[in-house]
């Protein structure tokens, strides 16, 4: 396993062990504690090399579904409530940090479910996987740095 990709599903972990203890206090953390909790667990087991793959594959997939559901309820509360819209990136709202969350959770969940896959039916794959974690990795530091620099004194819940 590359170093690089192994490097960014730490960072991850780490993102996602954050997020999960800042929850305690939203209205629906029954939601949100599990899925960064078992975001970060898959992230963690598949930084590993000797982990045994069975119950993370489990995990990772029970938490890619739960990130789709949750992405599908934010912009469905978003599209028939407040009309944020589905492109903001205004995290003032609550709304827009969970569809933040949520994606990046579904994406986090499909790069480490592809890549246990098969590496030597495609080496291609391979690198597309370690730079897409790294990318996820910048998309998610980046917008958490913004978000505390910038917003966390002015949110609107």
């Amino acid at each position: 396993m590359a170093k690089l990709y192994r490097i960014s599903s730490i960072l991850m972990a780490a993102l996602f062990l954050a997020s999960a203890s800042v929850q305690f206090n939203d209205p629906d953390w029954y939601f949100w504690i599990p899925l960064y909790s078992c975001a970060a667990y898959v992230n963690l087991m598949s930084s590993l090399a000797t982990v045994s793959l069975k119950r993370t594959t489990a995990t990772g997939k029970l938490t890619l579904w739960l990130g789709i559901f949750l992405l599908t309820k934010v912009l469905l509360e978003d599209y028939l409530g407040d009309m944020i819209g589905i492109w903001s990136l205004d995290m003032r709202h609550r709304l827009i940090r969970e569809k933040i969350g949520s994606g990046l959770v579904t994406s986090s969940m499909i790069l480490q479910l592809s890549s246990e896959m098969d590496p030597t039916k495609n080496m291609e794959l391979g690198s597309y996987i370690e730079y897409g974690m790294a990318i996820l990795v910048g998309i998610s530091y980046g917008l958490s740095l913004v978000f505390l620099v910038h917003h966390e004194k002015e949110m609107m819940f």
